[in-house]
């Protein structure tokens, strides 16, 4: 009996905290819910139907918590008890607006029959999370002390903020790498939960198919927010998995903050909060600025430093699984206060780790943007089992994006304006059949201009655009060797190459 009722407990414990997921069964039709317990790693959770849970215990104020579900369907059916009551639905986000009100069923006949198990199993978890919270404060306390000695030493190579004219940043104060989530990609879930809801909308600075980008303010800090349309749950998604499950904090990777789900005049908004960079896109930043060649040696060099490091694989407990990006482009680069860049919007990248053979490619249906696509996606012979095979197309992107660096870069006096690649060959929007005809049936690649033969460092980039666009995706640079080759080129323009 008493084994039976702890069993009970126990089930109803991992209800109560949204453990019946995904990894505990594999359903066969997944959808998205609101995930907001103690145990949820991210706003958002996958499993066969969404939950709302209700508990109460005496003396203390009902909880509700919300997740997902994949075991024991018949909880839903069940009646309210003393302690619980639960609701579930089968469309995605159905439980994030959903409210409970909790009947206590009475024994009026005689004292109730206590059922230990049923109680304390909830008791020590909430027990053990207050204990887990009053160490996270400790720690974010500790690490505040230690920074107001170091914010002179730390460059742009840190993971802390500009400080604000207040004060230190508040946001840098939550980045230090001691008080984030295990992947130290972004702020601890219950934090990222406070800052979005403390961020105050300012201006609009972008718009895409996407939906919005704004500049907000966050305890006097701008922040960026990027609002996705409804349409595009899946790139929001996407871009909110991969920050929070892998280890993605570096200089030229677009620094996260936090992702959440939020009402604002009566509908949701899915929000990425962000770093925010006030010179934009390069995109942007080539329309309206000339480069001299360091600057542009400088702008490559670092874009192809978060290119490698978005594909190389680190391993152990605080590794990263490999990742290609699938929509590199000059709007998804932006410049940095310090000139160099850092990569954005991972909205279609796949992930592949090695130690287990998994290809992560997800579920959205985008491809990414055909004016950047390579041959071997244009004509569909690209392998989509394969994880090399997205990395030679992020490399033949990388290529067109060097060569709208190039064009910008002031040689002997003479410049060029800004154009998109193959603007003198396809129209302003290409079809996808636009972009076949040109690539794959004509093979053209952009005109490389004969002056940049005038400068070893444009003369250098000339060449390497060349090797990015091979048709053969395995013969073209690794973003590794186009990393190297960059460095070197900026320490020795005049006898550096590409080397192989």
């Amino acid at each position: 009996m008493t084994l039976g009722i702890f069993r009970r407990g126990l089930l109803m414990l991992l209800v109560a905290l949204g453990l019946t997921r995904g990894d505990l069964a594999k359903p066969s039709k997944l959808v998205n819910c609101t995930c907001e317990n103690p145990h949820c790693k991210r706003p958002i959770c996958q499993g066969a139907w969404c939950t709302v849970v209700l508990v109460r215990e005496q003396g203390r104020h009902p909880q509700v918590y919300r997740g997902c579900g994949s075991l024991n369907e018949e909880l839903c059916l069940g009646r309210p008890t003393e302690f619980v009551n639960h609701h579930c639905c089968y469309k995605s986000f159905c439980n994030h607006n959903v409210s409970l009100m909790l009947e206590a069923t009475q024994t009026p006949s005689k004292e109730p029959e206590v059922d230990l198990p049923l109680i304390l199993g909830p008791v020590l978890a909430l027990l053990v999370l207050v204990a887990l919270g009053a160490l996270g404060l400790w720690r974010v306390r500790r690490r505040q002390e230690k920074q107001r000695g170091l914010h002179s030493d730390l460059g742009e190579s840190s993971l802390i903020l500009k400080t604000s004219e207040q004060g230190d940043s508040m946001l840098g104060d939550f980045l230090d790498s001691d008080c984030t989530t295990g992947s130290g990609s972004g702020l601890p879930f219950l934090v990222q939960r406070t800052v979005a809801r403390q961020v105050a909308l300012v201006e609009c600075v972008g718009k895409g198919r996407y939906g919005e980008v704004w500049r907000g303010l966050w305890h006097g800090e701008s922040v960026a927010v990027k609002i996705f349309s409804s349409r595009d749950e899946q790139s929001w998604f996407r871009e909110t998995e991969i920050y929070n499950t892998v280890l993605l904090r570096h200089d030229n990777i677009l620094g996260f903050i936090a992702s959440d789900m939020t009402s604002r005049n009566s509908s949701t908004q899915l929000w990425l909060i962000t770093h925010y960079h006030e010179h934009g896109s390069l995109y942007d930043f080539l329309q309206r600025q000339t480069l001299e060649p360091q600057l542009a040696l400088r702008l490559a060099v670092s874009a192809a430093c978060g290119l490698a490091h978005l594909h190389v694989e680190i391993f152990g407990t605080q590794g990263k699984p490999a990742i290609a990006h699938r929509d590199l482009k000059s709007r998804n680069v932006l410049v940095k206060s310090n000139l160099q860049c850092c990569i954005a919007d991972l909205g279609l990248a796949v992930m592949h780790s090695q130690s287990s053979d998994y290809l992560d490619i997800g579920n959205n249906p985008r491809v990414g943007t055909k004016r950047y696509m390579a041959p071997e996606v244009l004509d569909e012979q690209i392998r989509t089992d394969c994880f090399e095979s997205y990395k030679w197309t992020d490399i033949w992107a990388f290529g067109l994006v060097l060569w709208e660096i190039a064009r910008r870069t002031v040689i002997n006096g003479t410049v060029e304006d800004y154009r998109p690649p193959f603007y003198d060959m396809v129209p302003n929007d290409p079809s996808f059949e636009d972009m076949k005809k040109v690539v794959c049936v004509d093979q053209q690649t952009p005109t490389i201009p004969n002056r940049l033969t005038a400068d070893p460092v444009l003369s250098g980039l000339a060449q390497m655009m060349r090797e990015c666009w091979y048709p053969n995706p395995s013969a073209r640079l690794t973003a590794l060797r186009i990393k190297k080759s960059l460095q070197k080129l900026s320490h020795n323009p005049e006898k550096s190459k590409v080397i192989h």
